[in-house]
């Protein structure tokens, strides 16, 4: 199946779990059924940490990198989802099967949840453990990635500090890019990338950010998420006789680069064709960026990096 012919949609009603399906307080149901409390930490103060995996054509993406990242960030905040990995895979599987999704975005989340009535002690918090499938989520579709390109914004708006929020752990901390976001917007731009105090590039709501500068790709090491599908493309590029250095990006780079792309779960490998309404290269999609974007979906189909969703005949 073309990637580019491949369209989720949600549904004509006729079922409850065609718009996805959840896993909360122990049960399924679906999407829009789904509930936390608004008493859980993990909303009135997002003390919590989650992880999203993707489904491409009835197969899970790189599942056991993104359990074993979830596992990390749980012991990292003194979390517990009060049950095991594989029960944990299983939910997993259980969420995309009941909604019948081939190709889907597949979120695990764990919250600090309630405190007993009267108390203030975190230690004392009973923690939330709860997981969704919805269909497939493109930060730009796919026509749009071969034709156009997305334009990107750089922000005035700093990163949050990697000493007050780790980024390593992956969070709900994202109203510093929530509101660099409306700033890209008026400016037309939607995607937009933040800097630390030190003006070097971050990353932006949810993707990295890699930029062929003087023949080299280059990838913010600090200050960023370490995504799963930015491990990917490194490889990738690598695998494919190019140097690729983590480390500092500078703006006048990133501005300046012969490619610059971004890479998500929800998307994979997106050609960047403008910066802060300049453009990149000639202003299209670059061909190594295209490149790149074939070979990560290819490795799809591969067994190694892949796992058959468990579905419910």
């Amino acid at each position: 199946m073309k990637l580019d012919s491949l369209h989720n949609t949600e549904g004509d009603g006729r079922s409850p779990w065609e718009r996805g399906a959840a896993y909360v307080d122990g049960e399924f149901c679906p999407i829009e059924d789904a509930r936390i409390s608004v008493l859980d930490l993990g909303v009135t103060r997002g003390d919590c940490t989650y992880d999203v995996v993707h489904v491409w054509e009835g197969r899970f993406f790189r599942l056991d990198a993104h359990l074993d990242r979830f596992a990390a960030n749980l012991r990292r905040l003194r979390l517990d989802p009060g049950v095991d990995r594989s029960a944990i895979e299983s939910v997993l599987h259980g969420c995309v099967g009941r909604a019948g999704l081939r190709s889907a975005y597949v979120s695990m989340t764990c919250t600090r949840g309630r405190l007993p009535r009267g108390s203030r002690d975190l230690r004392t918090a009973r923690n939330t453990f709860y997981c969704y499938a919805v269909p497939f989520v493109w930060i730009a579709p796919p026509e749009q990635q071969t034709t156009t390109g997305v334009g990107m914004w750089i922000s005035d708006i700093p990163r949050i500090p990697p000493d007050s929020v780790d980024p390593l752990v992956k969070n709900y901390h994202w109203l510093d890019m929530d509101m660099a976001l409306f700033g890209a917007y008026e400016h037309d731009v939607g995607l937009v990338v933040l800097r630390d105090r030190a003006g070097g590039v971050t990353e932006g709501p949810g993707f990295n950010v890699f930029a062929l500068v003087d023949g080299v790709w280059r990838t913010p090491a600090s200050g960023t998420l370490h995504g799963i599908t930015r491990r990917s493309a490194i490889d990738l590029l690598r695998e494919g006789g190019a140097r690729v250095e983590e480390g500092p990006l500078a703006a006048p780079d990133l501005r300046r680069a012969d490619e610059v792309l971004v890479t998500s779960t929800a998307g994979g490998v997106i050609p960047v064709t403008a910066v802060d309404a300049s453009p990149v290269g000639a202003g299209r999609p670059g061909e190594r960026t295209l490149d790149l974007r074939d070979r990560y979906w290819a490795r799809h189909a591969d067994p190694a990096y892949s796992t058959p969703v468990q579905y419910d005949d």
